[in-house]
């Protein structure tokens, strides 16, 4: 009897507590339902789901993409090994372009030898926008940390360039950067051989002003100023037969071309080869320079012991006058017989 009534409770007490666990059974007219069909609730019910954590930093490439990332090859064990083969350091190579990324603005474009004419020559615009576009480009050579004065330039530049996007009131300025050490078509071309210049073009190319840091106010509200009032106009552009339309442009593009050809290629020499080069080409002028000149024969030295061969006598020269008289003797003669 006390059985019966434990368990009565114990079944009531089970019912109040997981009712909802229990289904409504099957009622007529309603399709039955296979129990390898039926979903697992209790499974679904008892299982936690874990939470995802959020991924920190760039989205990597995932799937077949990420066989083709090439940050990931060229960081990969077997390319790092193999550069090092050639003489080259491409973990410092891919440091110091993450290096560059961090100290430079990265909504300013970087310009090359290669975009140049897909982003300023090339640019798709209308005839009134190609009237109206000004570009501002800074030549900077910050990526090499030597260079305090390009450095603060470069962070005044792209302080004005930040004011600009936020005010949105020169809506036809563009803004560039050039790598100085990085590119040589562009900069040989302009006749731009040292660093930093902050460049005004005009034209799609055509039409350049240059101008050093000391000629500028380094501030970006200065900055700013510059390009809103266009004061650049004030500045006659570079006329030369060497610039853009000039009679002799073309020794400057061909120069450009050449230049180019010869960084690319010694960039393909492994650093090793290139002193080992370097080193004998040295070591070859300097000995030919340093070559001693033809030295007159020198008189062969005696041995010790070896009488020394007798000076030849000049030959004396015959006389064809004739022998005065020998008076003396006959006065002697004559003291004789008077004596």
């Amino acid at each position: 009897m006390r059985f019966s009534v434990l368990s009565l409770a114990g079944l009531a007490f089970a019912a109040s507590v997981n009712a909802q666990y229990f289904s409504k059974g099957w009622a007529p007219g309603q399709p039955k339902v296979r129990t390898e069909d039926a979903p697992p609730a209790a499974a679904a019910q008892t299982s936690i789901p874990q939470k995802e954590a959020a991924p920190s930093g760039p989205l990597k490439p995932s799937g077949i993409a990420s066989y083709f990332d090439l940050g990931k090859i060229l960081s990969s064990q077997p390319s790092v090994a193999l550069f090092s083969k050639l003489g080259i350091n491409i973990t410092e190579k891919l440091e110091g372009a993450y290096e560059r990324a961090k100290i430079w603005d990265e909504r300013v474009p970087l310009i090359t030898d290669d975009n140049f004419q897909e982003l300023i020559v090339n640019e798709p615009l209308t005839e009134q926008e190609e009237k109206d576009r000004t570009w501002v480009i800074v030549i900077t050579v910050s990526s090499s940390k030597q260079d305090g004065i390009s450095r603060y330039v470069d962070e005044t530049f792209d302080t004005a360039f930040n004011e600009t996007v936020i005010a949105g009131d020169l809506p036809n300025v563009r803004w560039g950067r050039i790598d100085y050490f990085n590119v040589t078509g562009i900069t040989t071309k302009w006749a731009v051989w040292n660093a930093p210049y902050l460049v005004i073009l005009r034209d799609r190319g055509q039409t350049l002003r240059f101008y050093k840091s000391h000629q500028l106010r380094l501030r970006s509200s200065a900055m700013r100023k510059f390009l809103e009032h266009e004061d650049w106009k004030m500045t006659p552009p570079w006329t030369s037969p060497y610039a853009p339309g000039g009679d002799r442009e073309f020794i400057m593009t061909y120069l450009a071309f050449a230049l180019t050809k010869i960084y690319t290629t010694f960039l393909l020499i492994p650093r090793w080869l290139l002193f080992v080069i370097s080193g004998s080409v040295a070591s070859f002028l300097i000995n030919f320079l340093h070559k001693p000149g033809a030295q007159a024969p020198q008189p062969i030295q005696q041995q010790a012991g070896t009488p020394a061969p007798a000076a030849a006598e000049p030959p004396k020269a015959e006389s064809s006058a004739v022998p005065a008289p020998q008076t003396h003797k006959r006065k002697r003669a004559k003291g004789k017989g008077s004596s």
